[in-house]
């Protein structure tokens, strides 16, 4: 039997994934295995959640998966002593229309789950009002339940007190407050925090995250108030298709951006892999039978992939008999060319005719469906896919046959309908599932 518990917050930026870090490594120092997965879209996290645990973490996710998708997912859990979800933005916080099992929110993870939430409460420039934020929170949502808040970032004892009385006032439980304290600050990008292969230094900072966070909450209270909780079989895992049987996957600091259980799938599904780095001027694999170019930070190495010759050049020759397939930061790389923050333009492989620019940013954000108007790797045409886009990227120009009509959360067709040239497809969208 785990014990399950969902953290969540009234919004972004409130120091969920911090807490969620050192509650997990804290538990793992003291002897116990911690799982942790992620609610929502965000491929980031995982990896945090990954060195902090020595565990892989996976996305769960009510408007792109199925119920049976989820349990699956979430039974690796079953040998753990803990086992956490970390939410996306608001508990609460979902698109308007339902999609496979709900919108998205970090609320239907927890009623599905049956877990009590642990809220992050940052109470910056309020005392009591904190504790009428929290109250509403429990009592907003029948079948969701509040296990207690963390308070983060207090200015002082005195505002301390005055929060944890407002809160012990409403019925609510607080098992710790934590100060302001910068050393345990994850640093930020335009996409959100700074990967954690990029950083030298993550274990040290989880590690004096986990210190603090076990100076200053009670960490045996917090896991008494966790559910007990045992996996029910899954009727059903999750529905993807590889692209091929053998698949180049590009991999580094540029291209990083797959959702880990894709990944999974494809290797239950008897796919191989074999990693290979642009940046590192590397061209795929010549024995793959596809090709696949996850999203990143392209706009950020434009000027190196742009010098990267053989890179470009393996790539190309791969396309002339392989199909390559690219999401969009790797759909911009197989574009005609790539401006920059700075306005400098470079040139990308133009295996598509696709131009895209940083230089006027404007931010491309939420679920998508898309319905195949012709295949891509692992997708036959007619198939309707479910992903989520996240980008500044401005298109200058997206000449090529569309790849599919792609509608948002609300129905609404727009114009990010991805590409077809040849041997190449490339979307907008990171892909999560396909529609059974």
């Amino acid at each position: 039997m785990a014990a399950g518990l969902v953290i969540s917050a009234p919004a972004s930026g409130v120091g969920k994934t911090t807490l969620t870090l050192a509650l997990a490594r804290a538990w793992r120092n003291g002897g116990l295995r911690v799982q942790c997965f992620k609610s929502g879209p965000d491929y980031i996290d995982p990896a945090f959640h990954a060195a902090a645990t020595g565990r892989a973490s996976v996305n769960v996710d009510s408007w792109a998966m199925d119920r049976g998708t989820i349990s699956h997912l979430v039974s690796r859990g079953i040998d753990a002593d803990v086992v956490l979800a970390e939410g996306s933005m608001g508990l609460f916080d979902g698109v308007a229309a339902r999609g496979v099992c709900g919108t998205g929110a970090t609320a239907d993870i927890a009623e599905m789950l049956d877990w009590p939430v642990l809220l992050v409460i940052d109470p910056s420039g309020q005392a009591q009002t904190a504790a009428a934020i929290a109250a509403g929170l429990r009592d907003y949502r029948p079948g969701v339940r509040l296990a207690g808040v963390v308070l983060n970032r207090v200015a002082s004892p005195r505002h301390e007190a005055l929060v944890r009385r407002a809160l012990l006032d409403a019925g609510i439980a607080v098992f710790g407050a934590l100060p302001r304290h910068a050393e345990i600050s994850l640093p930020k990008r335009h996409l959100g925090l700074v990967q954690a292969e990029e950083q030298a230094e993550i274990g040290k900072l989880i590690d004096e995250a986990a210190r603090f966070v076990a100076e200053h909450v009670d960490l045996d209270a917090v896991l008494r108030s966790a559910a007990t909780w045992s996996p029910q079989p899954a009727a059903s895992g999750v529905n993807v298709t590889p692209p091929g049987q053998r698949i180049a996957l590009a991999r580094d600091a540029a291209f990083s951006f797959v959702y880990p259980h894709m990944l999974e799938a494809w290797r239950a599904a008897g796919a191989e892999i074999s990693t290979f780095s642009p940046l590192a001027d590397e061209g795929p694999d010549p024995s793959a039978d596809v090709c696949w170019l996850p999203g990143g930070y392209p706009e950020l190495q434009a000027g190196k992939i742009a010098a990267n010759a053989r890179f470009r050049s393996g790539l190309r020759a791969f396309a002339e008999t392989r199909p390559v397939h690219g999401e969009c930061g790797g759909y911009m790389v197989l574009g005609t060319a790539l401006t920059d923050a700075d306005g400098i333009r470079h040139e990308m492989t133009g295996l598509l005719g696709l131009e895209t620019s940083f230089a006027k940013r404007r931010m491309h954000l939420g679920y998508r469906l898309a319905e195949l108007a012709a295949p891509m790797p692992g997708h036959q045409a007619g198939a309707r896919l479910r992903g989520h886009e996240f980008h500044y990227s401005t298109i200058v120009a997206q000449p090529d046959t569309p790849l599919a009509v792609v509608h948002d959360a609300t129905g609404a067709v727009i114009a990010e309908t991805g590409s077809r040239r040849g041997q190449a497809t490339g979307t907008f969208f990171h892909l999560i599932a396909e529609d059974r």
